[in-house]
């Protein structure tokens, strides 16, 4: 078997390390900028745009590959499993139209409003910029801003929490498209992924990320600092009745989709605020979370090239997907001066995981030395049977890099996920 993933970051890492771990499976990359764990397990690698889509075809046609795995989402909005499917390629992705669910926010919403999905909040769709400075001073209150295309997880804006009036004024002012004005939720997040083969929907472990640059939950959000999962695949602030909730707003989402002639195929990502009232949509994503994918996919007791087949073909169940009843604790080293002005080719090093799992993301290599970029550098994710010994081996990796580089130490500990249970708590 062999497949091209698409993409060059920690989550393609772990899914090509996944990937890997079928004998009879070979791996081609594309990605923009050389990943070194990558380029160790793959066969061979190609560096280009991951939104050139004419030349990374050309690759897969050269290469050989039978599938596609595709990874980030830009790839997807510029509608490459459409081109790649054209030629007879196989995609682990939805297709242009259908990943709409995360590229266009005022399509995903307004989906959600007339199919009568559970779990939408109250929103506004403005494409007129004064049009929505007008609702936002008659508004008065806490509202969430959101670009409606593509912001790399870094576009939303809470006005009353990061912003006030007139910062959420002159951040709208600072759209060059237009905006999605939403209620703005009070709770707790958490993220539920899936395998979803046009009509099966498969759940994986629920994972909590962490957005916020700094430790206590402060400072600028980010792509993700880090996230954990529990032994049971569920979180403690998460009830059964949330949880059969939301996997029901995901399966009743993949229904609209197929409805509106567009199946969904790949992954599914829907992020939620468990609220005083049970669970809302965040929102969907198209793919993989990062780092979300290095929760979950180290767990995965199948043979994920078994799960790509079932995906394309529609043939997916229940009985292909399990995981081993474990916790994770992914701690993500940035460099420093992210996420504002992150400063890059700064050495780097790393000794003995010494347990942990390491997932290269945006890191540079020469002659067998790392640097810094300008995001996310590596990931350290511990695996143990409880919360404490995965949080241990995560951190004991993590702390041994050096260099101008740092990560939140407090990611995967008891007492921030106390934090969280107390504050639901007094939510409800």
């Amino acid at each position: 078997m062999k497949i091209l993933v698409v993409g060059g970051g920690g989550r393609e890492h772990a899914i090509v390390r996944a990937l890997a771990c079928s004998n009879d499976t070979e791996i081609f990359s594309v990605m923009a900028k050389q990943n070194p764990g990558i380029s160790a397990l793959a066969r061979d690698t190609r560096l280009c745009r991951e939104t050139d889509i004419s030349r990374i075809i050309a690759y897969a046609l050269e290469s050989g590959a039978e599938y596609a795995f595709i990874g980030p989402e830009s790839p997807l909005e510029a509608g490459i499993v459409d081109q790649l499917e054209a030629v007879n390629i196989n995609c682990v992705g939805p297709t242009q139209a259908a990943a709409r669910i995360e590229t266009d926010k005022a399509f995903c919403r307004d989906m959600m409003e007339l199919y009568n999905i559970d779990g939408c909040p109250k929103y506004r769709v403005f494409h007129n910029r004064a049009d929505a400075i007008s609702f936002i001073y008659d508004h008065g209150g806490d509202l969430a801003i959101k670009p409606i295309g593509l912001t790399g997880g870094k576009g939303v804006r809470i006005m009353g929490e990061q912003v006030d009036q007139e910062g959420a004024v002159a951040y709208v002012k600072s759209l060059a498209g237009g905006v999605v004005l939403e209620e703005r939720l009070i709770g707790e997040e958490f993220t539920l992924q899936a395998f979803v083969d046009g009509n099966h929907l498969i759940p994986m472990p629920l994972v909590q990320d962490h957005k916020r640059a700094f430790e206590g939950d402060t400072g600028p959000n980010t792509g993700g600092m880090g996230s954990y999962s529990m032994p049971d695949h569920m979180l403690p602030f998460v009830s059964d009745a949330d949880y059969k909730k939301a996997l029901a707003i995901m399966k009743s989402t993949v229904a609209a989709l197929e409805r509106t002639g567009h199946p969904y195929k790949g992954i599914l990502y829907g992020q939620f605020m468990n609220t005083a009232g049970g669970p809302k949509v965040i929102e969907f994503n198209a793919r993989f979370g990062d780092p979300e994918a290095m929760n979950v996919l180290p767990l995965l007791s199948s043979n994920l090239a078994d799960i790509v087949i079932g995906i394309t073909e529609g043939s997916l169940s229940v009985t292909d997907v399990t995981f081993e009843q474990k916790a994770t604790v992914c701690k993500y080293i940035v460099p420093s001066g992210y996420p504002d002005s992150p400063h890059p080719g700064d050495p780097i090093t790393i000794k003995s995981p010494e347990g942990a799992l390491v997932y290269y993301a945006n890191v540079g290599e020469q002659q067998g030395r790392l640097s810094t970029l300008t995001s996310r550098t590596l990931a350290f994710v511990g695996i143990g049977p409880t919360l404490e010994e995965a949080e241990r081996i995560a951190e004991k990796s993590a702390s041994a890099v050096t260099g101008r580089v740092r990560y939140r130490r407090d990611i995967g500990t008891r007492a921030l996920l106390e934090q969280r249970i107390n504050h639901m708590r007094e939510l409800r």
